[in-house]
């Protein structure tokens, strides 16, 4: 596999830019914009590097709740060399995520994972229930503050969500689940 760019935040956001992120609406404005902040997101809560590249990326493969793949899976490959295997296997995780299959179990130890697109199911490695818990994080939360709606509708649900996985991510990932989702004190 050849060398990583020496700058792959850079090579991704001009190939998100490419295929269109910047002109693909989503809530809170574009699809790029989204991504960046579930980027930065990660950084403040002090994610590693691979996680972050991961964050800038994970919808090039559509998900589960945004069908939107501005990349193919066929075109794996392209992705692997500008944000390295370890970043681009994060992102297909959470690409590949059935949620419905998925979130019951998804904190418990022998979690089962649903991949989407081929129907396997396997077992995740800790780590991996880690990267894939604070990626939801960072992504929910990101749209729960661009979108009152979202986050009238779906606040509660996401709090107990990651009330549920609390013991997956990280303190402050946790500590800003709670302050952005939680119904404010006047609420019924």
């Amino acid at each position: 596999m050849p060398p990583l760019p020496a700058d792959p935040v850079s090579a991704a956001l001009r190939l998100l830019d490419d295929l269109g992120a910047s002109a693909t609406p989503h809530p809170g404005g574009t699809l790029g914009a989204h991504l960046q902040r579930v980027q930065q997101q990660l950084g403040h809560w002090a994610a590693r590097p691979a996680l972050q590249l991961a964050g800038l990326c994970h919808a090039f493969y559509g998900t589960d709740g945004f069908a939107t793949a501005p990349l193919p899976l066929a075109e794996r490959s392209r992705l692997r060399e500008l944000i390295g295997a370890e970043a681009e296997a994060i992102v297909y995780l959470y690409a590949s995520c059935d949620r419905g299959a998925t979130y019951p179990t998804l904190a418990e130890a022998d979690a089962v994972f649903r991949d989407r697109f081929t129907g396997r199911t396997f077992v995740p490695a800790l780590r991996s229930r880690q990267d894939f818990a604070e990626l939801s994080a960072a992504n929910e939360l990101d749209i729960a503050r661009v979108d009152a709606g979202f986050r009238e509708r779906s606040g509660a649900h996401l709090l107990a969500f990651f009330a549920r996985l609390r013991p997956l991510l990280s303190p402050q990932a946790w500590q800003d689940c709670a302050a952005v989702l939680r119904p404010p004190r006047n609420h019924r």
